[in-house]
């Protein structure tokens, strides 16, 4: 069995939202036709948010992967999910600030962040699968088998 380290999460989370809003922000900007500063600020709350959620819910979902499977390794369906759960997470916590934020209504909100939510979709996807290619879970064999030491990042 493997886990990710706390260190590898931390990497993964902070990796995930600085390449995100790098990319989100002058985006965002240009289709909603808003300032960037004002994207810039929806971007940065954004972040932080989703980072305190993706550390929150990668550390849920692989436990309850590990209890309902024995294992981490994630096939295409499970992906398909994992990706899915996360943005319906991050749309329940973020809405009510784009709403407030930006002045609209929830519904105008809503509507706005579903475009987020597909290109963070598909952001998550392919980001997830790249991330575990370049740092790929070592088994805890490697480092004694000792589930709570941290593995090396």
């Amino acid at each position: 069995m493997s886990m990710r380290s706390f260190s590898d999460r931390i990497r993964h989370a902070v990796l995930f939202e600085l390449i995100g809003i790098a990319i989100f922000t002058p985006a965002a900007a240009w289709l909603f036709n808003q300032p960037v500063a004002h994207t810039g600020v929806i971007g940065v709350v954004s972040a932080t948010v989703a980072t305190i959620w993706n550390l929150l819910f990668n550390l849920g979902f692989d436990h309850a992967l590990v209890r309902f499977t024995g294992r981490v390794v994630k096939t295409m369906p499970i992906r398909v999910a994992h990706a899915m759960l996360f943005e319906a997470g991050l749309i329940v916590l973020l809405i009510p600030f784009v709403a407030w934020y930006l002045g609209i209504s929830l519904w105008a909100a809503l509507m706005m962040d579903i475009s987020i939510v597909a290109f963070y979709l598909v952001y998550a996807f392919v980001f997830n699968i790249a991330y575990d290619r370049v740092f790929p879970v070592r088994p805890l064999k490697a480092y004694g088998g000792v589930a709570s030491r941290a593995l090396p990042a």
